[in-house]
């Protein structure tokens, strides 16, 4: 066996793993404070990268205005459909908001196609371009500054959620939403919170995974590996989710080597069928026991 071969798909898989934690954080955000599966998550990464295309590329804004900017919009829209979609669906059947995100998926697909087209376009350079060397080990500039990003901004989340204000009336909602309001947490304006935090983190997401393979109508694919991580992980488990992220990341990058690229998306469903088969509630997932 070339250990060394081995040694380099291992990291690129774990770089590539990071990208899937970041988005998958924002998932479990949602879930976490709503108890929303929110299946439109790969295309609200989708949104964001091509909200950066507009600012970056057609309005050909400097690259520090253009990032913010569509980030921003991204929270902005995730606010919108909390508000106008998510909201007025509390306290009716799960089934009916999970419904409302496969809607939301589709619209903003529909969205995107009519207004920039379904055509692949390159998003505008803005990583180092210098070959990465660990040993003899190379790692794709772009996939390793990406998962430098990705791991910045996942740092910078779980900080800001431990010690803010905000961060701990989230993380209180997500505990119990009777006890929140008990001690006056405006627990809707925490379910507001938790869709624009989602959102931001799904455009930072969406602008790496542009930068390193471009943007299509078809982005919203990258959400089904997302929820796999999640369901790995747990869907309420922020631990869950990056080491999910980093597992199915691994399995993806090994299967692409040694099996083939189109054996990817089967090694890591098979990797979810015999975790589920293990532990139903994912590795680090909350379980739920209910009297009857």
């Amino acid at each position: 066996m070339d250990w060394a071969y081995l040694f380099e798909i291992s990291l690129t898989g774990i770089a590539g793993g990071g990208l899937y934690a970041l988005a998958a954080l924002a998932f479990v955000m949602v879930y976490k404070a709503t108890r929303v599966v929110n299946i439109a998550i790969g295309e609200m990464l989708m949104a964001g990268g091509y909200l950066f295309f507009t600012f970056a590329a057609m309005w050909a804004l400097p690259l520090w205005v253009a990032i913010p900017a569509a980030v921003l919009s991204s929270g902005l829209l995730g606010a919108v459909i909390e508000r106008t979609m998510i909201r007025p669906l509390l306290g009716e059947p799960p089934i009916s908001v999970f419904m409302v995100t496969v809607g939301l998926g589709s619209v903003l697909v529909g969205l995107v196609e009519m207004i920039w087209s379904a055509d692949q376009r390159r998003l505008p350079e803005f990583m180092p371009s210098a070959p990465i060397m660990i040993g003899e080990a190379f790692l794709a500039p772009k996939v390793f500054w990406g998962a430098v990003v990705a791991a910045a901004f996942i740092g910078a989340v779980l900080l800001v959620f431990r010690f803010w204000r905000g961060g701990v009336a989230l993380r209180a909602t997500a505990s119990d939403q009777a006890a929140a309001y008990s001690v006056g947490i405006n627990v809707p304006r925490v379910f507001s919170l938790a869709w624009v935090v989602s959102a931001m983190l799904a455009a930072v997401s969406g602008i790496i995974v542009g930068s390193i393979g471009g943007i299509s109508s078809s982005m919203g694919v990258f959400g089904l590996s997302v929820l796999v991580v999640v369901i790995v992980g747990g869907l309420d488990s922020v631990l869950g989710a990056l080491l999910g992220g980093l597992v199915i990341g691994l399995v993806e990058a090994l299967a692409g080597a040694y099996l083939g690229g189109e054996y990817k998306l089967l090694a890591t469903f098979v990797v979810l069928v015999v975790i589920l088969m293990a532990r139903p509630y994912g590795l680090f997932g909350t379980h739920e026991i209910e009297r009857l």
